[in-house]
C-alpha cells in the first residue's frame, strides 16, 4: 500500500494542466476534490468511520485550506454546488468549509486504501452515479481521497487539490484539467 501511496504522489503531474476555478462554472463541471490538509497517512489503529476522534482530520492549515478554495470558488461565478463526500470525517469537514451547498456523505466516495477489497465495488457505485448526472446541471462536488482520484486521473493530487472533468452521460467523465489549492 505504501509503494502505491509514494507512487500516485510522485505522479501529480500526469493531471493535465491547472485550470482556473471559473472553468467549474461551466454546465455539466465536476470537480473531484482531494481533502484538505491532514497530517500524516492513512488513519490511526483503531479508526472507526463514526467516530472523528478516531481518524486522521484537518489540522488549522487544512480548515483555512478549506474556507479560501470555497472563497476562490465564489470569486469565480461558484457560489453553489451539488456536494457530496466521503463518510471520512476529514472530507466531510472539507466539503462543509467549502460553504458551497448542504453536504451529502457518498459511501462510494469513501477510501479503499484500509480495505482494497472494496475498491471495485466503490469505484463501480461512484462510476454509476457520475453516469447518472445531467451532461448539462449545475456543478457537482465530490470531496474524496488520492486513490479515489487517481483511479479517474492515474496520477496524485495534492490535498486541497483535484481534477475537474466534463460529464458526459458515462462512468468516465472527461478529464479536463488539474485544480490545485492556492
Amino acid at each position: 500500500c505504501l509503494a502505491s501511496l509514494a507512487l500516485g504522489l510522485a505522479s501529480v503531474a500526469a493531471v493535465p494542466a491547472t485550470l482556473s476555478p471559473g472553468e467549474l462554472a461551466k454546465p455539466g463541471r465536476l470537480l473531484m476534490l482531494r481533502h484538505a490538509n491532514a497530517p500524516g497517512t492513512g488513519d490511526p489503529p483503531g479508526f472507526r468511520i463514526d467516530d472523528c476522534a478516531t481518524q486522521r482530520n484537518l489540522d488549522a492549515v487544512g480548515r483555512e485550506q478549506a474556507r479560501a478554495l470555497g472563497r476562490r470558488l465564489a470569486k469565480a461565478g461558484v457560489k453553489r454546488a451539488r456536494v457530496y463526500s466521503s463518510q471520512w470525517c476529514r472530507c466531510l469537514e472539507t466539503a462543509h468549509l467549502l460553504g458551497l451547498g448542504a453536504v451529502e456523505p457518498m459511501p462510494a466516495l469513501n477510501s479503499f486504501y484500509p480495505a482494497p477489497d472494496q475498491r471495485d465495488s466503490r469505484i463501480a457505485r461512484l462510476r454509476a452515479f457520475l453516469a447518472a448526472q445531467p451532461k448539462e446541471g449545475p456543478p457537482l462536488v465530490l470531496v474524496t481521497h488520492q486513490f479515489t482520484i487517481a483511479e479517474f486521473t492515474g496520477g496524485g493530487t495534492p490535498s486541497g487539490g483535484g481534477a475537474v472533468f466534463q460529464l458526459n452521460g458515462t462512468g468516465t467523465p472527461s478529464l479536463v484539467g488539474g485544480f490545485t489549492p492556492e
